[in-house]
């Protein structure tokens, strides 16, 4: 009968996983932890595949469990990249937090179905993974007796290499080696786009080019910024001039500014500076800009 079977422990573990899966990335102070690296991986690159493997094939004979586990990997790589598809055009977006409800509410769901399609099967059909003989067998293999001290030792010895190899990947995976330390730093034209930059003036004319800012430093920063034409100094605004950003984060704004002199082909210069040299710029970009006399 189906109410006197256990609950498979395969699909409880799927639907733990996902639960805490959830808890380590929507917690702040569990979201800082390498736990939530390997569970976000766990996430998105097996559980939801594995789920659907026990949904459309709830009997052992259907698929070995290598077979079923590689077929798991496989159909989450599908899955995941059709549902970021999906969600693309959906208000939410491609977003962390509605990506992971996403993922988290179709596993759920399809842990439910795969569960109900084995309780259509008798329980000696149904597929299930054999956590307790696995752990017996492993335990009796390594403190069977007419085995000898080297054989059980060799035995103990894979299992400590097994673990640690584990270890080792689990600390690589939530202990990333920082990427290249750098700054973005460019001009866009007036509707925020690489292309109509303002290049011809009548002396007395302002001018408006977006300026951004990308900090990538792994660090916060404080740049400070000027713009010169032909060697002079042109006038910023403070909240222009001296800018503060923390690491990824962004700063794009309008600047507009006037020509005080006129000419041809003069160089209008961008500069950045940041907090550790102050005299040599560290990011730089410019326009060449016509200034004449009014008609």
């Amino acid at each position: 009968m189906a109410g006197n079977r256990q609950l498979p422990l395969d699909l409880l573990l799927v639907v733990g996983l996902v639960l805490l899966t959830d808890i380590f990335v929507l917690v702040p102070v569990l979201s800082e932890s390498f736990l939530r690296t390997i569970l976000g991986i766990l996430l998105v690159l097996f559980l939801p595949g594995y789920a659907l493997t026990g949904a459309l094939l709830p009997a052992k004979k259907d698929l070995e469990g290598i077979e079923r586990a590689l077929l798991s990997l496989g159909l989450s790589i599908a899955v995941v990249p059709l549902m970021g598809l999906g969600m693309n055009y959906t208000d939410w977006g491609i977003r962390e937090v509605p990506v992971l409800i996403g993922l988290s509410i179709f596993t759920l769901l399809i842990c439910g179905v795969a569960y109900y399609r084995r309780l259509q099967l008798p329980e000696a059909e149904a597929f299930e993974v054999p956590f307790k003989a696995s752990i017996l067998a492993l335990k009796a293999d390594l403190l069977e007796e007419q085995r000898s001290g080297t054989d059980r030792a060799l035995s103990i010895l894979l299992v400590i290499l097994v673990l640690t190899s584990l270890g080792s990947l689990a600390y690589v995976i939530g202990n990333p080696r920082e990427g290249e330390s750098f700054t973005e730093f460019y001009i866009l034209g007036p509707e925020g786009m690489a292309e109509n930059y303002p290049t011809n003036y009548t002396l007395g004319d302002s001018g408006t080019v977006v300026v951004g800012i990308t900090n990538h430093e792994h660090r916060t920063v404080n740049y400070t910024m000027e713009l010169r034409l032909e060697n002079r100094s042109l006038p910023l605004p403070e909240n222009q001039k001296d800018i503060s950003l923390e690491d990824n984060v962004s700063w794009k704004e309008p600047i507009t500014f006037t020509p005080p002199i006129e000419g041809k082909n003069m160089k209008l210069e961008f500069l950045l500076f940041n907090d550790t040299e102050k005299n040599i710029p560290y990011r730089n970009v410019h326009l060449w800009i016509n200034v004449t006399k009014e008609a």
